[in-house]
């Protein structure tokens, strides 16, 4: 028995405490995450820096994509202290990461960047924690900033959250001051967590991940009972039966144990292991098996759903397999992607995947580049739309080349319908006009409008998701320089005039560009993209005709000259009917090479049409 388990042995259910660090994106959690290791003895000071940020793409970005989970052993008064700590995603996409790492856990450290203050994030999660009835510590970070503003921040707390501001601590994450003041405030502050370790086993699985030696690793909270290496174990979601192989905690890597108890979070694994990462649904109970009829299965989680779908095709056919192993490989560690095949005939074969977002559809395409070296064309974000039938039958379609055409849609559609979004928006009161302007531009509703100090506003609007994927936040930053946050849930279908809009290369349509848009944005899109796609084409043998055809209507066209001889470079000074009756000789010939044959567009030009 290692020292660690000895010690951890020795503590009762009365001594742990379950927390989790939630804020906006880049107030510093990851790196408070460091210090509280560094501080409790789980990991060498001055060491690796975000020790819990796993992912390339998480350090090479700074941002946290997955909930990183870690135990800590803190002596407090001379009696040892179990502490289990959550490092939480900070960005909208990522919200149903945090929802579960509330479950796990008994209350939260809710951080505000000193320097920025309350953004649309922290409102967000701070409701997210108050709903499941957490206990919340309120923590300012970053104090040693020059532009540092403490007071301000604790003001806004109490303001908009009635956060007792003599409860807060104040720390600097990247210096370590004041660090040391959080363990004691999180153990008087935060409920130890309730269970049982002689009832039967009850355990919530929190979170999974894959590994090409052990199969599927759980990591799983632990309510009643407890559990060893050999037992027999069963899922109620789908009756499954297992044998435990391994039983552990993240202290800060993968530490085994011989038993984990009530209270505990920590991670196992089975043997013969758990192949298929579909098995291991998220928010499942388990229990031993025989035991079934005893234990009351936990309320699960809600699975996110796909809101962003693309198409992605690979750059040269011939690497489709090894992109597909690759898709399918990441697809394992993230299960909220969603996956179908498609084909193209501009493009060939490829997949259309689903995403919660932009920024994890991003995260998805940096991962493929770095960790699987794959060259991939994605095409532009759609969203889901809605199709009522007269029949009274609804059908989500995410795929444009499925939307109805002109031609069914007057006959059998009663109307068509988008998703809506609510959008929080937090901004310094300056900019206000102008992001009223965006939002009204992106076809947008304002629903609420309240200043939270003097000088910052929180701005509510409806928007259509479809705008917001098209680099809203993109634009939303260029206008507030950087200064203004979003946050966004899922509001409702909408009814819309929206139709299709679709590039036409000599009357045929190219299937991998098209694009369902609100009537409105259908010409000016029509038009750039013509303007566009005109830029990559090389001129042929005889005229290529660009359209953007809305709903069977032509909105734009753009036309390539074909190449021609100069027929009338041997006559000098010679009668115009001359002239004339060879250029309608050549007239002639070029109408009967238009019969014969046909244009050929290389892949390069759809693919430079695609790229951003």
């Amino acid at each position: 028995m290692s020292q660690v388990e000895k010690r951890i042995s020795e503590i009762p259910l009365e001594r742990f405490r379950n927390f989790c660090i939630v804020a906006h994106v880049d107030h510093g959690k990851s790196t408070l995450s460091d210090r509280l290791l560094e501080l409790t003895g789980t990991i060498a000071p001055g060491g690796n820096k975000q020790i819990l940020d796993k992912l390339d793409v998480e350090r090479e970005r700074g941002i946290t994509v997955k909930a990183q989970t870690c135990s800590m052993i803190y002596n407090h008064n001379g009696a040892d202290y179990l502490l289990h700590l959550v490092d939480t995603p900070g960005h909208v996409d990522f919200r149903a990461e945090v929802s579960r790492s509330y479950a796990s856990c008994g209350g939260a450290l809710l951080l505000v960047d000193a320097s920025q203050g309350i953004q649309a994030q922290t409102v967000a999660n701070f409701y997210l924690a108050f709903a499941q009835g957490l206990h919340l510590v309120p923590i300012i970070n970053k104090i040693d900033l020059p532009s540092a503003d403490p007071p301000r921040a604790l003001e806004q707390m109490k303001d908009t959250f009635e956060l007792d501001p003599s409860k807060a601590v104040l720390v600097s994450a990247k210096t370590g001051l004041n660090v040391e003041a959080i363990l004691p405030h999180v153990i008087e502050q935060v409920p130890s967590p309730i269970g049982d370790h002689l009832k039967p086993l009850k355990l919530l699985l929190v979170d999974s991940w894959y590994s090409n030696y052990k199969g599927v690793i759980l990591l799983v909270r632990i309510f009643d009972g407890q559990i060893k290496a050999g037992d027999h174990i069963t899922s109620f979601a789908t009756g499954l039966r297992y044998i435990v192989g391994e039983v552990g905690i993240m202290y800060p890597n993968q530490t085994p144990q011989t038993v984990l108890r009530a209270g505990q979070v920590g991670y196992i694994y089975f043997n013969p292991g758990m192949k298929r990462s579909q098995e291991a649904k998220v928010g499942d109970t388990y229990t031993t098996v025989g035991a079934e009829k005893q234990v009351e299965p936990l309320p699960g989680f809600e699975e996110p759903k796909a809101m962003v779908f693309v198409a992605a095709f690979p750059v040269d056919q011939s690497d489709y397999a090894h992109l597909e192993d690759s898709i399918n490989q990441i697809i394992l560690n993230d299960r909220s992607v969603t996956l179908q095949k498609e084909s193209s005939e501009a493009l060939g074969a490829g997949w259309r995947l689903g995403f919660l977002g932009t920024l994890h559809c991003s995260v998805f395409e940096d991962r493929l580049r770095q960790e699987h070296g794959a060259s991939i064309i994605i095409t532009p974000p759609t969203v889901p739309f809605k199709v009522i039938w007269k029949d009274g039958k609804e059908e989500t379609i995410s795929n444009p080349a499925n939307f109805p055409d002109g031609g069914t849609a007057h006959t059998g559609i009663v109307e068509l319908q988008e998703p809506y979004v609510l959008t929080t928006i937090t901004l310094p009161e300056e900019y206000l006009g102008k992001v009223i302007e965006l939002c009204e531009n992106n076809r947008g509703e304002q629903k609420e409008l309240q200043f939270f100090t003097t000088t910052q506003v929180i701005l509510k609007y409806d928007l259509p998701l479809a705008h917001l994927v098209d680099d809203f936040f993109g634009k939303l930053k260029s206008f507030t320089k950087g200064y203004a946050s979003l946050d966004y849930e899922d509001s409702a279908w909408r009814k819309s005039n929206i139709i299709k809009l679709q590039l036409l290369v000599n009357k045929e349509p190219v299937d991998a560009v098209a694009r369902i848009v609100h009537y409105a944005q259908a010409e000016r899109l029509g038009k750039q993209w013509v303007t566009k796609f005109k830029e990559h084409v090389d001129r042929q043998m005889y005229e290529v005709v660009i359209q953007a055809a809305a709903d069977r209507r032509i909105v734009a066209r753009e036309t390539i000259k074909p190449f021609r001889k100069d027929v009338l470079s041997k006559l000098h000074a010679s009668d115009i009917s001359r002239r004339r009756k060879l250029l309608e000789k050549q007239k002639e010939g070029r109408k009967k090479l238009k019969a014969v044959g046909n244009i050929s567009i290389d892949q390069k030009a759809f693919q430079a049409f695609l790229a951003k």
